[in-house]
């Protein structure tokens, strides 16, 4: 059972005059577009492609299969897609995230039932060098958590160290967790929690590693990241209104945040990264400059641009109740 249509009325009936249902242009400099493969109906992570111009990594979340998508953003079309093998059958995944190895990290980390799997994966595999369909052996890591099995949608590879983290999804008790300086995937790796979070749907570092942006349905918030840690309350990025928020990555360059939502023909609204004074938005690794800030205003003219009013805080609980209930009617537990 969908309730995709449900949600995006709601989202329609109760914007009338907000910010996420201006029209206009978008800003210049901004490149969202629009996921035109149908095999993707539940984007539920984006990574930015290094090698590939302009490309985006994306995956559905659940019941597809060991699939990862490459989509140009010049197009909508998905350019090259990718079977892992090696792996079994994926649970419920994520998030993907690009290290510094060069490598694609894909968290089959989800778990809708709150602790009903004690362990969960994450994938590994070279970033394509050619973009084509191809089948890969991906390396499988079996991940745990210090304080207990939990939900989680968020993994992010810092750009600098290759340290994975992820952020379990609560209302109440939402974390961050550290995983060992290296994988092993010869053993259970143990993720420590590090920093209490609100509720995250995804993650994203700048491609400096000087902040880490995260998500929710209804907040984007950037952080200074400093010895390891998300430093301060953060401050808020004008996020796009989207029905189902699940993703958000930095663009290579780290001038602009991509956030992605599921759905059938999806689509993916740019935020231009504010300018640090002095500076460029967030210089690529090893390239000199300050800092990135965090993000400017979004773009009112993008579908679902704009910030989160107080005519969508008013039924904000009631959509969130219909995204549970789509989840949950929608999977099952499995072995």
């Amino acid at each position: 059972m969908r309730l995709l249509p449900l949600t995006a009325a709601i989202a329609l009936v109760v914007l009338p005059g907000s910010a996420a249902a201006a029209a206009g242009p978008a800003p210049a400099g901004a490149s969202g577009f629009t996921i035109t493969d149908p095999r993707i109906k539940e984007s539920s992570g984006l990574a930015a492609s290094r090698i590939h111009p302009g490309v985006y990594w994306t995956h559905n979340d659940s019941d597809d299969g060991p699939y990862v998508y490459a989509v140009d953003s010049a197009t909508g079309r998905t350019v090259a897609r990718v079977t892992l093998t090696g792996i079994g059958t994926p649970r419920d995944v994520e998030a993907i995230s690009l290290g510094p190895d060069g490598q694609l990290y894909v968290g089959d980390i989800g778990d809708n039932l709150n602790g009903t799997w004690d362990h969960v994966w994450i994938y590994r595999f070279p970033e394509p060098k050619q973009l084509a369909d191809v089948t890969v052996k991906a390396e499988q890591f079996t991940v745990k958590y210090a304080d207990g099995a939990r939900n989680a949608e968020a993994l992010m590879v810092h750009p600098v160290t290759g340290r994975v983290y992820i952020a379990s999804k609560s209302e109440d008790k939402g974390g961050l967790y550290e995983g060992p300086e290296k994988l092993s995937a010869s053993g259970t790796n143990v993720f420590r929690r590090v920093a209490d979070l609100p509720w995250v749907t995804d993650g994203a570092f700048s491609p400096d590693g000087g902040r880490l942006t995260l998500r929710g349905y209804f907040f984007a918030k950037t952080y200074p990241w400093k010895d390891g840690r998300p430093e301060g309350e953060g401050e808020r990025v004008d996020a796009p209104w989207q029905g189902q928020a699940e993703s958000v990555t930095y663009s290579a360059d780290g001038s602009t945040l991509l956030f992605g939502s599921e759905g059938e023909s999806s689509r993916v609204v740019a935020v231009p990264v504010k300018p640090a004074a002095g500076g460029s938005a967030s210089p690529a690794p090893g390239k000199p400059g300050a800092t990135p800030a965090p993000g400017a205003p979004g773009p009112a003219g993008e579908q679902g641009g704009g910030g989160f009013t107080k005519g969508a805080a008013v039924l904000a609980v009631g959509t969130a109740l219909v995204l549970g209930a789509k989840r949950l009617l929608r999977r099952r537990p499995r072995d």
